[in-house]
């Protein structure tokens, strides 16, 4: 690849789309990418829409950015550009092998370099990973480009709009999938990869008071699964949330102990279960500990007691008698819960209940765990 002051030329393949519309497949590096595009942003004059892309997203450019940094990574996602009709290409001469299926032509696409505001192109899609680009300590990082000759606003907008409006992965597929992917990883998935192994050994174990209990994104028909994966996983998370996560300890890097914080968790959810066990592996509907809400509850508590028990010559005793002095004023089946001023099928998983029956949890045990006076 070469640029002067004027131009900058790279390989490329062409093929066309649509109406005669010419599409161009190539490399840049990472850096090049926003000498050559222009990022429309939306907004409005007085009259009009202007533009499409959304404002930059700092945190999610610095953890591409991050992740670039990181050592030799694998990143092969496309950024899609507008190319204006500026732009020419060179048609490469010269024999063609046998029996080449002859989708594009290859040559050498001859890009206009400009000031801001001017550029021969428009990012369409990928304006978050070209800022990130930009900012890697790497500037020559071969980045894939697919461009299209347009410099209609409201095909880009077409575009952009088609690009995005694909329903994102399921959270629960993704993580599921995460244990199982053993490259580095941006730092925003990796933070899930341990608590959705967790989740997966409590799953699969027998030992496990979920054993097969918990519904994960391949399971198919499994009428036994109640448990929201992605409920279990967010409890786990909190636990490993230092200085006061029940789970904590086990993350720095000189007592890094996956197995510990599977069978602390084993421990505690045990006792849950034997505690009640007749709210223990029910349809949410018919258990509101087995609902998103009442996972996540009893989770947050798991914090408060671990940290007596953990100090405690006998763990699992100091657990169950937590989980057993806070029982008498539980509704997970039927009643109300006193205090919060609703029937026990009235819980629901949104931010605002989930808070509050975590807090009463934890209010209750504090409570009762009060020495007598």
């Amino acid at each position: 690849m070469s640029g002067g002051d004027s131009n900058l030329t790279v390989r490329a393949v062409k093929t066309q789309q649509g109406d005669g519309v010419d599409v161009y497949a190539f490399f840049l590096h990472g850096s090049d990418l926003t000498r050559i595009a222009d990022i429309s942003r939306i907004h409005r004059d007085e009259k009009d829409l202007i533009g499409f892309q959304r404002k930059e997203i700092r945190s999610h450019v610095n953890a591409i950015v991050e992740f670039l940094d990181s050592g030799p990574v694998l990143f092969p996602n496309a950024i899609t550009l507008a190319l204006s009709s500026d732009v020419t290409f060179d048609v490469s001469r010269g024999p063609k092998p046998k029996g080449l299926t002859e989708v594009g032509q290859s040559g050498t696409l001859n890009i206009p370099v400009r000031k801001d505001g001017e550029r021969a192109a428009w990012i369409v899609d990928g304006q978050q990973r070209s800022l990130a680009l930009a900012k890697a300590k790497d500037s020559r990082f071969p980045v894939p480009v697919v461009g299209f000759v347009s410099q209609d606003v409201q095909v880009h907008r077409e575009q952009f709009i088609l690009v995005n409006k694909v329903k994102a992965l399921d959270v629960r597929l993704i993580n599921e999938l995460l244990p199982a992917v053993g490259t580095l990883l941006p730092k925003d998935l990796a933070a899930n990869r341990l608590p959705s192994e967790l989740c997966n050994l409590l799953n699969r174990q027998q030992k496990s008071p979920f054993h097969r209990l918990i519904r994960r994104a391949s399971d198919t028909g499994k009428e036994q699964s109640v448990v929201s994966d992605t409920a279990l996983i967010d409890a786990i998370k909190k636990n490993l949330k230092g200085p006061y996560g029940a789970l904590s300890q086990y993350l720095a890097s000189d007592t890094y102990n996956p197995d510990a914080m599977y069978e602390a968790l084993v421990l505690y959810w045990s006792a849950v279960r034997d505690v009640f066990p007749e709210a223990w592996g029910k349809q949410p509907t018919e258990s509101r500990l087995m609902h998103s809400a009442g996972i996540k509850a009893i989770g947050a508590l798991m914090d408060q007691v671990m940290l007596r028990a953990d100090s405690s010559a006998t763990p699992e005793t100091e657990v169950k008698e937590a989980l057993q002095r806070i029982a008498p004023f539980c509704a997970w089946t039927e009643g109300a819960w006193e205090g919060l001023d609703l029937q026990w099928n009235e819980i629901q998983g949104t931010p605002q209940h989930n808070r509050l029956l975590a807090d009463h949890l934890m209010q209750l045990d504090r409570k009762l765990s009060r020495p007598a006076r």
